[in-house]
């Protein structure tokens, strides 16, 4: 993509979770994410089983289930039903 290209951050596609982790810790470091991020497995079954391309927002409970799957973003992004679903979890 050329917005990647110009901004440098165009990278291999990782081959072995060691180089996936490096990747995803570098991109926490660069744009400062504050918040909880995990990483996907070398077979991207979270993505396969979540559905998370295009972005899509979730809800999971504390027993992991799905409360709230938004539709796929980000024109399927409703703040006001994932607040609501919050709300019902008592968040």
């Amino acid at each position: 993509m050329p917005a990647n290209e110009r901004d440098q951050v165009v990278y291999a596609n990782p081959t072995s979770m060691e180089e996936r982790s490096a990747l995803a810790e570098s991109c926490v470091r660069k744009l400062k994410i504050d918040v909880p991020a995990v990483v996907d497995g070398i077979d991207n079954a979270t993505e396969a089983a979540y559905t998370g391309w295009p972005d899509r927002l979730y809800v999971i409970d504390k027993e992991g289930r799905v409360r709230h799957k938004a539709a796929p973003g980000p024109y399927g992004f409703r703040p006001a039903q994932v607040e609501a679903a919050l709300k019902r979890l008592g968040v």
